[in-house]
C-alpha cells in the first residue's frame, strides 16, 4: 500500500523547497494512476479518471462519457453502418459507446443532464491495484522531483549565463574537461581551453559560462577560457570604471594563450581609459594576465579616425603612414625596414590581431630609412 507519511513529507518538501503546489503533483499522480488502471483493466477507447484521497490513501476510478446526440456525433444506423462520408463532410466524430452516451439514455439515469455534459460511471477497484498504485505514485513523485530539479538548475545557471563561474575539475575525457559546478556539470571543450594549460582532477577552475544546454542526458554548462568575453569579464572585475560605464571596451582581438589586443575609450575626458585598464603600477592588467597564464595583452585607445586607430592597433611597431581605401575597407601601412617584422609579428600575429581589432584589411609595406627621414622632414 501507499506510504502516506512519505507522500505527505515529499509533497511538503516539493512545495516548500521547489515551489511546486501539491495540487499539481496530486493531479499528476491521479493522471498516472488512471493511465495505469486503463492499461491493466480498461477497454479500448475508454476515458478513465482517478481520484486519490491523500488522507486515506484510497483511490477511486471512474469512466467518463460525453452526452451526445445525432447533432454532435454520427450515430450508426440500426444495422451498425456508419455514414463516413457525412462524418468527414461535417467534421464530426463517430459514436463510440466507450466514451459517448446518447442523451435519451443518459436522462434515464440523470434526468437533468444536458447535451455536452459528462456522465461519470464508477469502476471497480481491483484487489491487486494497491501494488500498481504504489509504484505509479512513486514514479510520478520521482519524475516531479527530477523536473523540479531541472527547472531549478536551468533557472539558477540561466541567470549566470554570460558571467564568470567557478568549479572543480571532475574528469578529463577526449580532450574535454568536465567541471563539477555543484548542481550541474560544466564542459570545457578542447577549443574552449587556453592552449598549453593543464589541469588535475580536483583543481579549481574559472571560466566564462556562455551557454546553458539542456539535453536528454541532463543539463550541461558550456564553459570557455578562450572566449574574448572571458577576458572582458576579467577586466570588468578588476576595473570599476568599466562597471560604471566610464570606460568602454570597444573591441577585442584574441588568440588565447598567446596575445590579445583591446581597444578602449572613455566617456569622460578626465579619465584615461588605457591607464584605467592597466592600473597603478600595472596591477590590473597583471592580474588578468596571470589568470590567463601570462597571455600578452596590448591595450590601445580606440579612435573614430580609422587611420589613427589602425596606426595604434599595430603597436608596439611605429608607423610611417596609413593610406585607406574605404570602398574595399583596406589599409596600406608603411613602416621603416627595421619596424616591418615588429609590425607583422611572429607568424603574422600582430598584423592579424590588428586587422581583427579594427575590422580593416591591413597591408604592411616597408620603406627605406632615407624615405622615412624625408617624410619626417616634409611633415615639419
Amino acid at each position: 500500500m501507499l506510504d502516506l507519511k512519505v507522500i505527505h513529507s515529499v509533497l511538503t518538501q516539493l512545495e516548500e523547497e521547489r515551489g511546486i503546489p501539491r495540487e499539481k503533483i496530486l493531479e499528476a499522480i491521479e493522471m498516472a494512476l488512471a493511465t495505469a488502471y486503463k492499461k491493466e483493466y480498461g477497454e479500448k477507447g475508454q476515458i478513465i479518471r482517478a481520484k486519490f484521497d491523500l488522507n486515506s490513501g484510497k483511490t477511486e476510478f471512474f469512466q467518463v462519457k460525453m452526452v451526445v446526440d445525432d447533432t454532435t456525433v454520427i450515430i450508426p444506423d440500426e444495422d451498425g453502418e456508419v455514414d463516413f462520408e457525412r462524418a468527414e463532410k461535417e467534421e464530426k466524430d463517430i459514436f463510440n459507446p466507450e466514451h459517448h452516451i446518447i442523451i435519451a439514455n443518459a436522462q434515464k439515469i440523470k434526468k437533468d443532464i444536458a447535451l455536452g455534459e459528462e456522465m461519470i460511471f464508477p469502476l471497480e477497484a481491483h484487489e491487486d491495484y494497491g501494488r500498481i498504485a504504489s509504484q505509479t505514485a512513486k514514479q510520478v513523485i520521482i519524475q516531479k522531483i527530477r523536473e523540479a530539479e531541472k527547472t531549478a538548475v536551468l533557472g539558477e545557471y540561466g541567470a549566470q549565463e554570460g558571467t564568470i563561474v567557478n568549479g572543480t575539475v571532475q574528469r578529463m575525457e577526449r580532450g574535454a574537461i568536465f567541471v563539477d559546478m555543484g548542481r550541474a556539470t560544466g564542459i570545457l571543450s578542447y577549443e574552449d581551453q587556453i592552449p598549453g594549460e593543464r589541469y588535475e582532477q580536483g583543481e579549481r577552475v574559472r571560466a566564462y559560462l556562455y551557454k546553458v544546454e539542456e539535453t536528454a542526458r541532463g543539463i550541461f554548462l558550456r564553459l570557455s577560457r578562450s572566449h574574448p568575453q572571458f577576458l572582458y569579464k576579467l577586466f570588468e572585475t578588476e576595473t570599476p570604471e568599466i562597471g560604471s560605464g566610464v570606460v568602454q571596451i570597444k573591441s577585442i582581438a584574441r588568440e588565447a594563450g598567446a596575445r590579445t589586443k583591446i581597444a578602449v575609450s572613455s566617456t569622460d575626458d578626465h579619465i584615461d581609459p588605457v591607464g584605467s585598464m592597466v592600473g597603478q603600477r600595472g596591477v590590473r592588467v597583471s592580474t588578468v594576465m596571470s589568470e590567463l597564464g601570462g597571455e600578452k595583452i596590448d591595450i590601445i585607445e580606440w579612435s573614430a579616425d580609422p587611420k589613427k586607430f589602425i596606426e595604434d592597433s599595430l603597436s608596439p611597431a611605429k608607423v610611417v603612414s596609413v593610406a585607406i581605401d574605404e570602398v574595399e575597407k583596406k589599409a596600406t601601412v608603411q613602416v621603416s625596414e627595421d619596424q616591418q617584422s615588429l609590425a607583422i609579428g611572429k607568424g603574422g600575429q600582430n598584423v592579424r590581431l590588428a586587422a581583427k581589432l579594427t575590422g580593416w584589411k591591413i597591408d604592411i609595406q616597408s620603406v627605406k630609412s632615407e624615405q622615412v627621414a624625408g617624410s619626417e622632414e616634409e611633415s615639419k
